[in-house]
């Protein structure tokens, strides 16, 4: 794998290294050594995937709150996706910046999201599917979330919203 720090302070893009042979490929997507000599987080007790069936797709902006704020590792497994991470740390150089990055199916690319960071992504292809190892349990109360179109960040998402959930429109402006 290949660690390539990102625009914002603590996340980074995390290329996976594919061996290629006449069957296909094989290629690690994690690894306790090497995401621990990187300082990252080693621990993902709770992995999930989602599975967005129309292009333009959006899911997101999410974070949990401290106590329970989450790391995640986040690859498109089939399809593409437009992944957005915005930094929310308010002690951060990169407080209220955001950066998206094209995951898919066959670019071989991951995105580390610290904690402090919400996330979100909107789907570039029909039926793409999403793998997130995530750090922390997921602790309803301590859900929370920034609107796609907050005014704050003016996020400039590449097709229009087809789709979205009622709970992600109703997330309040974002506020320091």
């Amino acid at each position: 794998m290949q660690f390539q720090s990102t625009d914002l302070k603590d996340a980074w893009l995390v290329l996976l290294e594919p061996a290629r042979d006449n069957r296909g490929l094989f290629a690690r997507t994690f690894c306790v050594d090497e995401f621990a000599a990187h300082g990252l987080e080693t621990s993902y007790p709770q992995h999930s995937i989602s599975l967005s069936s129309r292009r333009g797709t959006v899911r997101g902006m999410h974070y949990q709150r401290e106590p329970h704020s989450e790391v995640k590792l986040v690859r498109c497994l089939k399809g593409t996706i437009w992944d957005v991470i915005i930094d929310i740390r308010k002690d951060s150089p990169t407080y209220r910046r955001w950066q998206a990055f094209e995951l898919s199916g066959s670019n071989n690319r991951q995105i580390y999201i610290p904690k402090g960071f919400a996330h979100g992504f909107q789907t570039l292809s029909d039926d793409a599917e999403v793998s997130y190892l995530i750090s922390e349990r997921h602790v309803p109360e301590a859900a929370s979330g920034i609107r796609h179109d907050d005014p704050t960040f003016e996020i400039a998402w590449p097709l229009p919203v087809i789709a979205i959930s009622k709970k992600d429109l109703q997330w309040p402006d974002f506020a320091d």
